[in-house]
């Protein structure tokens, strides 16, 4: 029931309305005279405000608004340590520059491109390296033929390009890459997503051939992060792959996005409908079949049908610890998923439940890249997320159980820092082997002309550090400044990150792609004098990278722990093997492996500064 305002002088009638009799005198008219003008003003406000709503420019993404009531940087009076990477690319013979087959049309793909992967091509020990490239669109009249990208290692941070004698110099728009032993025959294959079929190249002795038919996926799909794992526990490695929007570029320009002042620009993905992902069961004879639907993976818009994912980050891991691979999925303007494995490969989706479909304010980010880690030294899990500009990334703690979570981003130090560029690759590592996992992600805009548009932005924006104070600081991150990370802060557009020890010296060096750019391979020039281990697993069976491994290190009663998935960051790899700093000691006290088959392998007093190879037993 609507309650009649207080009348203070007798209601008349008037034509059958009732109307509220008051004295004309010249206070009166002032007080309507001053309303008159708030409800002018409202309407002329509201007037202008649907005129620039219908009149807007395409902007690429929903306009966020950062108020006065952002979170603030948090200072803290802490050494940071003395740590600096230099650019090696050129000296350490990579020329590798990425094409994205931009020619004016501004077609979505073209920002979005440019993986890597580290892996050990022959066995040999020495981390070699591949690099995703894209190419040109039918419609060029270009005559260049961009192909992907192998550079091979000499153990001492030299590479060579041997692209030609491998087989992998083929053609296609590519986006990333995993690399994996498919066929379970000893040796490790390389499995290319893309925009249209997707391409696996098995090793064949060192030399690549192509056999894409069961994994390419369709032709018109566009496919962007894939990691390989044992879904079902049956000894063999299968794969997911995350499959973005439903694009073409038919539709790209008949929706012709704009810019003011600048005309056609990159558009956002929420125009274009989701995707559906591709799960590969593994047959255990080097055949797959594709079973996504079945295993639990395909989330619909229940109103509407639509598949809702628009997956550009994946990570595997096992935050329950019951022995099943788990996969979280870094969803671009939509929820994240969180796959819960069942076991024998049956899945159920839980992210809005468990507190990791939306960021703290339960809205859904423009997420990119993914990583996982135990960051306390204990049994705190954390999924780090990097989201677009004027969001801050996104960092997913677990509060005591695997089945609740809470973004704490903020009070982390994560939030304030990140929220202004627009993040791709995220990482944990410990870039200064101090026994603690650092946090690395990679920047870099869409739009070349962006700063015309948006003040705050810059088409090449610098990676952000953030070295791992512990407990000193109440177990937050801190900013490493432009000035105490050398090359690793030059302005670039940043897409894949991934860390690999190039050079042997017991360090974790770092590569960050570039969308239509060289990519840059930092060396890492840490001399603090502290020492380190990495660990190298061989496990019994078909699974003999031990992807899903997870190993414990104990020294000085600390324990680290980090899980054997080398899939992570932004459409890219790192090395298989495990690096963890130790600090001032100079052994661990104890090493623990639980193998992917749920086995359990303990060392004793393993000393430092070495390369330890574990067997399975």
């Amino acid at each position: 029931m609507t309650q009649k305002p207080r009348q203070e002088e007798p209601a008349v009638l008037k034509d059958g309305v009732e109307y509220e009799e008051v004295t004309h005198d010249d206070q009166v008219i002032g007080r309507a005279f001053r309303a008159s003008l708030v409800v002018i003003g409202v309407g002329l406000a509201a007037g202008g405000g649907i005129y620039w709503w219908t009149h807007r420019a395409q902007a690429l993404a929903p306009v966020q608004v950062v108020t006065p009531e952002a979170p603030k940087t948090i200072q803290h009076d802490v050494q940071l340590p003395e740590v600096r990477f230099r650019d090696v690319t050129a000296a350490a013979g990579i020329t590798f520059a990425h094409q994205n087959g931009a020619e004016g049309d501004k077609l979505l793909p073209e920002t979005m491109g440019g993986g890597s992967a580290f892996f050990d091509l022959e066995g040999d020990g020495d981390v070699d390296l591949l690099l995703v490239n894209s190419c040109n669109w039918p419609e060029s009249q270009r005559g260049d033929k961009p192909t992907q990208a192998l550079y091979t290692n000499d153990g001492r941070g030299q590479f060579t390009n041997a692209t030609a004698e491998s087989g992998l110099g083929a053609s296609f728009y590519g986006m990333g890459a995993a690399c994996a032993d498919a066929d379970s025959d000893g040796d490790t294959d390389v499995f290319f997503t893309a925009v249209g079929p997707n391409h696996l190249f098995v090793n064949e002795g060192g030399r690549f051939s192509e056999h894409s038919d069961e994994l390419a996926g369709a032709a018109d799909a566009w496919s962007t992060c894939a990691t390989f794992f044992d879904a079902d526990s049956d000894g063999d490695l299968d794969l997911y792959v995350g499959n973005y929007v439903h694009w073409s570029r038919a539709i790209d320009l008949e929706v012709n996005f704009t810019l003011s002042g600048i005309g056609r620009a990159y558009g956002p993905p929420t125009t274009f409908e989701g995707s559906q992902p591709y799960f590969y069961a593994n047959q255990g004879d080097g055949h797959f079949l594709e079973v996504s639907k079945e295993a639990g993976l395909h989330v619909v818009n229940p109103a509407t049908g639509v598949p809702v994912g628009k997956a550009l980050g994946a990570r595997a891991n096992d935050p329950d610890m019951d022995g099943d691979l788990d996969l979280m999925i870094a969803n671009d303007t939509v929820a994240n998923f969180f796959y819960r494995n069942k076991g024998a490969g049956s899945f159920e989706e839980r992210a809005r439940e468990f507190g990791l479909a939306f960021d703290k304010s339960g809205l859904s980010t423009g997420a990119m890249g993914i990583d996982a880690a135990w960051f306390r030294n204990d049994n705190t899990i954390a999924y780090a997320i990097g989201n677009f500009a004027n969001e801050m990334s996104s960092f997913y703690v677990s509060q005591g159980r695997a089945d609740l979570w809470a973004d704490e981003a903020i009070g982390t130090g994560i939030g304030a820092p990140t929220r202004k560029y627009l993040k791709f690759g995220t990482l944990f590592l410990d870039y200064d082997l101090d026994g603690r996992l650092d946090y690395l992600q990679a920047n870099g805009h869409l739009e070349s002309e962006i700063s015309q548009v948006q003040a705050s932005q810059t088409y090449q924006q610098p990676a952000q550090l953030f070295w791992n104070a512990g407990n000193e600081v109440k177990r937050t991150f801190v900013e490493v400044g432009a000035d105490a990370s050398g090359d690793l802060s030059r302005p670039i557009v940043g897409r894949g990150c991934s860390t690999a020890d190039i050079d042997g010296d017991g360090d974790l060096d770092v590569l960050l792609t570039q969308s239509g750019g060289k990519p840059v391979l930092l060396q890492n020039e840490q001399a603090l004098g502290h020492h380190w281990l990495r660990v190298r697993l061989s496990a019994k069976g078909k699974n003999h990278a031990a992807i899903g491994a997870r190993v414990e290190l104990f020294v000085n009663g600390v324990k680290q722990c980090q899980d054997a998935v080398p899939f992570k960051s932004y459409l890219s790899q790192c090395e298989a093997t495990l690096t963890f700093g130790l600090g001032a000691a100079t052994k661990a006290d104890k090493l623990v492996v639980t193998w992917p088959d749920g086995a359990h392998q303990e060392l004793a007093a393993v000393a430092a500064d070495r390369v330890l190879d574990v067997r399975q037993e």
